[in-house]
């Protein structure tokens, strides 16, 4: 047994927590958010989370995470399911023309959906009655502890410093700290060298909006979450307790789109998309709530072969974190809490150095892969939006991302094909996966090489521009 800090009480911070203390560890989770969650029932009304820049941007739950849940953690989603989380499935949002008949194995495409307040309640709910986890909420860490008798240039993590001079001393710390992660300022106080970092604005803008149902029902899915137009995607996302979103979003540099602000001018907007409009119909609980300046960021703790600190890591967001709307950071943080948890299962944290470099391992391995898919994703993306702003046509030369067009666009008109991209929003796949199918890319090529660059129905530029009065 293990005595671990983990800072931050969001979706990670609490993720991890669990998964630490059901393995025997004795974890404190430390926030700097003074306000105890409310019952989940209230906290979308009642919860303030001044720390978390999206804590009320759309979100979606991916079925990779809930099957990881349904393993790790099933109290979660059980949880979360008696406050009102919706149990449904991506592939059944889908028209019968494109998914065709129901098989079996199609269930692994169920998450549970619900908004962010009401997610992080039920988790801090769930750690609140877990043995072996103690969560101090209103404790602002302002730097680390370090053990004098270590020299040198790799210094050994020993604890937190908290406001008001008070020290917090531990086995392990762990950075749940999220995208406002101050690790690197507080090991470079500490005397350690920085942590190697990419760091740049993602570029894109959310403009998001919650609807409460008139009628009872979520909307209808008529195609995939997210729908990828010209100028700007559109994410329809199911919720709790009869809510839903709908999140436009745009490059930062289309000055165009800031229109979108105002609630007359999106809506004007969501009415162009024939598959998405009817999710207008319902009461808004809100303005448009707009997220913007958002960064792709990634640190590596191994720099040159050596850690640059012992007794610390980070995990998830406070590591790496880009553009959300592809909803995988909650999924990603989950896998690497898991993988701590693993690494931790085979190496003693007194054993600091060996801990660090294991932790370093099996993240370069695991989930780093999927960080820089997302990233890759991300920048054809912006690169597409904003050569759409110029009028002009989106060339790149990486095969790859006409291969990924070319899957979404097969996926409307054949069955397993639409499985295979489920698949891989779902992060139940890997492109590498797709591609050593026999037989599977040339069948998607076949069908969906040729296909218009935005093959869903919906606005030209000039028409989305004259409905939004730019």
């Amino acid at each position: 047994m293990a005595r671990i800090l983990v800072l931050g009480a969001g979706m990670c911070g609490l993720s991890t927590a669990l998964l630490l203390a059901r393995d025997g560890h004795d974890v404190t989770v430390l926030e700097r958010d003074p306000a105890e969650p409310p019952p989940p029932a209230q906290a979308w009304q009642a919860w303030q989370r001044p720390g978390v820049n999206q804590f009320r941007l759309p979100h979606i739950m991916l079925p990779r995470w809930r099957a990881e849940m349904s393993r790790e953690l099933p109290q979660v989603l059980h949880e979360l399911e008696a406050n009102g989380g919706l149990r449904m499935n991506v592939l059944a949002m889908l028209p019968l023309s494109e998914r065709g008949p129901w098989r079996d194995g199609d269930d692994r495409f169920e998450t549970v959906a619900a908004r962010r307040p009401v997610l992080e309640a039920t988790l801090a709910t769930v750690a609140a009655d877990t043995a072996g986890v103690t969560i101090r909420r209103g404790v602002t860490v302002t730097g680390l502890l370090t053990d004098p008798s270590v020299g040198g240039p790799v210094p050994r993590v020993t604890g937190v410093l908290a406001a008001g001079g008070h020290a917090l001393r531990a086995d392990l710390v762990v950075d749940c700290g999220g995208r406002r992660s101050a690790l690197a300022s507080w090991l470079q106080a500490a005397g350690a060298r920085r942590p190697a970092e990419e760091r740049a604005d993602c570029g894109f803008v959310y403009y998001g909006r919650h609807f409460q149902t008139r009628t009872g029902a979520q909307p209808e899915g008529r195609t995939n979450i997210v729908q990828r137009h010209e100028s700007m995607s559109v994410l329809t996302l199911p919720a709790d307790n009869g809510t839903w979103s709908v999140a436009l979003t745009t490059s930062g540099r289309d000055r165009a789109m800031r229109a979108l602000r105002d609630p007359a001018r999106w809506d004007a907007a969501l009415a162009l998309y024939p598959t998405a409009a009817h999710w207008r119909d319902g009461e808004p609980t809100g303005g448009v709530e707009t997220v913007a300046g958002i960064e792709d960021r990634h640190r590596d703790f191994v720099v040159d072969g050596d850690p640059v600190a012992t007794g610390v890591v980070a995990v998830g967001d406070a590591w790496a974190c880009t553009n959300p709307s592809l909803g995988r950071g909650a999924t990603i943080g989950l896998l690497h809490a898991e993988g701590l948890r693993d690494v931790l299962r085979d190496t003693d944290p007194a054993d600091h150095d060996k801990l660090v470099r294991q932790f370093h391992e099996w993240t370069t391995t695991a989930v780093e892969p999927l960080y820089r898919a997302t990233l890759w994703f991300d920048r054809h993306r912006l690169a597409e939006l904003d050569a759409d702003a110029a009028g002009i046509p989106y060339q790149t030369d990486d095969p790859k991302w006409a291969f990924s067009l070319a899957t979404f666009a097969a996926g409307r008109t054949d069955p397993d094909i639409a499985r295979s991209y489920q698949s891989l929003a779902s992060l139940l796949a890997t492109p590498d996966d797709l591609l050593a199918e026999p037989g599977l890319p040339e069948k998607i090529t076949k069908l969906g090489g040729h296909a218009p660059n935005y093959p869903l129905p919906g606005p030209g530029r000039r028409e989305l521009l004259a409905a939004i009065g730019t």
